[in-house]
C-alpha cells in the first residue's frame, strides 16, 4: 500500500452523528441493523477514506457510508427471500433520485434527507453527479441479483462490472470534489486521465475489501466477488484466487500512480485535491478492512 495511514480529526463527531442521523430515521431500529453498523463502523471508514476533509462534508461522507451498508444488506435480503420486492425497493430509490419522488419506506426517506443534504452542500453540478453516480449503484444492485439467479458461472469481466456498480464508490467522488475549494472545469472533470483514475480508484477500493469478505460470502453462496471470480475462472483454491486477485489490486495501483505522475502538472489545486480524495479511497477501505470487525471472521484470507 504505497499510501501512508491517515485519519480525520472530526471522526468522533461523525461517528456521533451517524448514530443520530440513522435513529431519526429509524434504520437502527432492528437490533441486527444496529449490531451491523457497530461492527462496519461507517465513521471510521470515512475518516481513514478521507482525512483532511471538513467536518460538514465528512459527516455526509459518514452518513452515506452508513445508509448504503443498510440498503446493500437490506437489497440482498429482499432478493433472496422476496424476489418480486426488490425491483419496487430499488425503482423508490431511482425515483427519489431522479425525479424527487416522495418516498415510502424508512429507507427512501433516509436516502430523501441525504440527497438534501448533499444539495444543501454541494454545487448543482456536484450534486447532480452524486445522483447519477447514486442510480448507477442502485442500477448495480438489480444486475447482482439477476447474476445470483444465473445457474452457470459468471465470467470474470462480468462479475468485475457488475462488482465496479455495486462498490458504490463513485458516488463518493463528487464529495470530494465539493471538499475542494473550487468545482472543476468540465475539461478537467471529464479529461480522459482523471476519468481514468476515478475507475481505478473504485475498483482498487472495493477490490481490497473483497479478499477479507470472500470466506464469508463463499460460505454464503455469494458471486460478486474480486476472489471468488478468480477462483471460478481458474478452478483453483481461495489461497491461490486471493494471491491472484491481490495481483490485479496492485498492478491498478501502479497504473493509478503512474497515471496521476503524469497528469498532475496539468491540474489544478482542486483537481489535484480530488484526485488525492480518489487516492485516499484506496488507502482507506485497505486500513479499514484489516481491522474492522465485519470482516474478523476472515482472517485466515492472506493480507494484500
Amino acid at each position: 500500500m504505497p499510501f501512508p495511514f491517515q485519519s480525520n480529526r472530526h471522526e468522533s463527531e461523525a461517528a456521533a452523528g451517524v448514530a443520530t442521523w440513522l435513529r431519526r430515521w429509524g434504520l437502527t431500529d432492528d437490533p441486527a441493523v444496529a449490531a451491523m453498523i457497530a461492527a462496519t463502523r461507517p465513521a471510521e471508514l470515512a475518516s481513514y477514506n478521507s482525512p483532511a476533509m471538513d467536518g460538514d462534508v465528512l459527516q455526509i461522507v459518514a452518513n452515506q457510508i452508513a445508509y448504503q451498508f443498510v440498503f446493500d444488506d437490506r437489497a440482498e435480503e429482499v432478493g433472496r427471500r422476496w424476489p418480486g420486492r426488490l425491483l419496487p425497493m430499488l425503482c423508490e430509490s431511482v425515483g427519489i433520485l431522479l425525479d424527487d419522488q416522495p418516498p415510502n419506506s424508512a429507507l427512501g426517506a433516509a436516502l430523501a434527507d441525504l440527497h438534501r443534504q448533499v444539495r444543501e452542500r454541494c454545487t448543482p453540478g456536484q450534486a447532480a453527479r452524486w445522483a447519477w453516480n447514486s442510480r448507477e449503484y442502485v442500477h448495480g444492485l438489480m444486475y447482482e441479483a439477476v447474476a445470483q439467479t444465473q445457474p452457470f458461472p459468471l465470467r470474470l469481466g462480468v462479475c468485475g462490472s457488475i462488482r465496479s456498480l455495486t462498490a458504490g464508490v463513485e458516488p463518493f467522488h463528487p464529495l470530494c470534489e465539493a471538499a475542494q475549494p473550487c468545482e472543476l472545469a468540465p475539461e478537467e472533470l471529464h479529461h480522459p486521465v482523471v476519468r481514468r483514475l476515478a475507475r481505478l480508484s473504485a475498483d482498487a477500493a472495493v477490490w481490497i475489501p473483497d479478499l477479507y469478505s470472500a470466506v464469508k460470502e463463499q460460505q454464503a453462496g455469494e458471486l460478486i466477488n474480486l476472489a471468488l471470480a478468480y477462483q471460478r475462472a481458474h478452478r483453483c483454491s481461495l489461497p491461490v484466487a486471493v494471491k491472484l486477485a491481490i495481483r490485479r489490486i496492485n498492478n491498478t495501483i501502479r497504473e493509478f500512480e503512474e497515471l496521476y505522475d503524469g497528469v498532475r502538472p496539468e491540474l489544478s489545486p482542486s483537481g489535484i485535491g480530488y484526485v488525492d480524495g480518489m487516492a485516499g479511497w484506496i488507502r482507506g477501505c485497505y486500513h479499514w478492512s484489516r481491522t474492522v470487525p465485519r470482516y474478523a471472521e476472515a482472517g485466515a484470507v492472506p493480507a494484500p
